[in-house]
């Protein structure tokens, strides 16, 4: 796998090796040992993954965006294995020189409507890397400190992703995913768009206080 870095440090997108031929495809969608190896170092310390969630939305669903405080912190891995959904990360460290700034990142899966957007929107919506060879496939890291959403883009999709803690619903914690000074493109209607009650109710950024700090 290679891994791409962003703009923002430790925001990271991964690009597993794919083999294919006239069967279809194959690749390892996770090794930890390569993990350690490529990963880790960047980092500065190991990642173990603990917990795997999926959810299937429909078209103008957004999901976010969400983060765990302390003490159950969480480093997320995520992924699109049906249709396409635009990925967000947005630093909410305090003291961080990247404060309230955010990565996107396109996810596609290898499908029809995944190589569509991928062919699409790739290089447009997956900010701060030079141009791949391909937006299919792609893989998002977003550490500790951050919060992350979604928006699906695509009929339906289908999105996966590993976490470094359990889930601990008394730590939940969100920031609102409509929040216009973010200055996200969410490539959506957002005026329509579909959201959880739970995920209406989060303040904006400028009411927010943070429960992390830049180390």
């Amino acid at each position: 796998m290679e891994i791409i870095k962003t703009a923002i440090d430790g925001v990271l997108i991964i690009e597993p090796k794919v083999f294919g031929d006239n069967r279809g495809y194959f690749f390892e969608s996770f090794s930890q040992r390569e993990f350690d190896e490529k990963v880790a170092p960047i980092l500065g310390h190991n990642i173990t993954f603990v917990q795997d969630n999926e959810s299937k939305s429909s078209y103008g669903v957004m999901r976010g965006l969400h983060f765990q405080r302390p003490p159950y912190t969480q480093s997320k891995l995520v992924r699109c294995v049906k249709g396409a959904v635009l990925d967000v990360a947005v630093d909410i460290r305090k003291g961080s020189p990247t404060y309230g700034l955010h990565v996107t990142c396109l996810l596609a899966a290898h499908d029809e409507e995944g190589e569509r957007y991928a062919k699409e929107l790739g290089e447009e919506v997956t900010s701060s890397i030079s141009p791949l060879p391909s937006y299919i496939g792609l893989q998002f890291f977003i550490p500790k400190g951050f919060a992350h959403g979604f928006a699906v883009l695509s009929e339906t999709a289908v999105f996966q992703y590993k976490c470094d803690e359990f889930y601990h619903p008394e730590a939940d914690g969100g920031i609102s995913i409509l929040d216009g000074t973010l200055g996200i493109d969410w490539k959506i209607p957002t005026k329509h768009a579909i959201l959880s009650e739970k995920d209406t109710r989060h303040v904006l950024l400028k009411d927010f206080d943070s429960p992390f700090c830049i180390n």
